[in-house]
C-alpha cells in the first residue's frame, strides 16, 4: 500500500514538472523572449485555474441541477469554461495593448542582451562606489547648486526693490502726513482769526 502511494506521488511530481515546463524545450543558456515567457505564463495560469475548477467540484456546487440533467450541466460547464478563459485571455490582450507591453518586454530583452555582452562595470569604473557615485552625483549637484544660487539672488533683488518701494511709499506717507498737518495748522489758524 505504502509503495502505490510513493509511486502515486512520484508520478503526481513527474505530472506537474511537464506541466509547468513550456511547451517548447528550450536549450540550457537559451534566453526566452519576454512576452514568450508571458504568454507561457497565462496559458499555465489558465491551465491551473481549468484545473482548480474542475467538473466534480462544479457539480458540487449545483448537485441538485446535475441530478436532474447531468448533460446540461456538462455543457454548461465546457460553456463557462470556454468563456473564462476567452475573458481572461481578452483581458491581458487590453492589458499588453495598453501598457505596449510587447514593445517594452522586447525593449527590455534588448537591453538585457546588451548588458550581456559588455564585460567590464557598467557604472563603477574605479570599482570604488564612494568614488563614484561622487563623480556621477557632483556635476548634478554643482548644477542645481547654481540653479538655486540663481534663484536666490533674483530673489534677493525682488526683495530689495520690494524694500526700497515699501520705503518711497513710507516717505510719501511722511510727507503726506505733514502736508496735512501743515494745511489743518492753517486751517485752524484761520478758523481762528475769523
Amino acid at each position: 500500500m505504502a509503495e502505490a502511494s510513493n509511486a502515486n506521488v512520484d508520478g503526481a511530481c513527474e505530472e506537474k514538472g511537464l506541466e509547468g515546463s513550456s511547451s517548447e524545450a528550450v536549450p540550457p543558456g537559451t534566453t526566452i523572449s519576454r512576452v514568450k515567457l508571458l504568454d507561457t505564463m497565462v496559458d499555465t495560469f489558465l491551465q491551473k485555474l481549468v484545473a482548480a475548477g474542475s467538473y466534480q467540484r462544479f457539480t458540487d456546487c449545483y448537485k441538485c441541477f446535475y441530478q436532474l440533467q447531468p448533460e446540461m450541466t456538462q455543457r454548461i460547464y465546457d460553456k463557462f469554461i470556454t468563456q473564462l478563459q476567452a475573458s481572461i485571455r481578452e483581458e491581458i490582450s487590453e492589458i499588453k495593448e495598453e501598457g505596449n507591453l510587447e514593445a517594452v518586454l522586447n525593449a527590455l530583452d534588448k537591453v538585457v542582451e546588451e548588458g550581456r555582452a559588455h564585460k567590464e562595470p557598467a557604472w563603477r569604473p574605479s570599482g570604488i562606489p564612494e568614488k563614484d557615485l561622487h563623480s556621477a552625483m557632483a556635476p548634478y549637484l554643482l548644477q542645481q547648486r547654481d540653479t538655486l544660487q540663481r534663484r536666490v539672488q533674483k530673489q534677493e533683488a525682488e526683495n530689495q526693490q520690494l524694500a526700497e518701494a515699501v520705503l518711497a511709499g513710507r516717505r510719501q506717507v511722511e510727507e503726506l502726513q505733514l502736508q496735512i498737518q501743515a494745511r489743518q495748522q492753517a486751517w485752524q489758524g484761520t478758523a481762528r482769526r475769523v
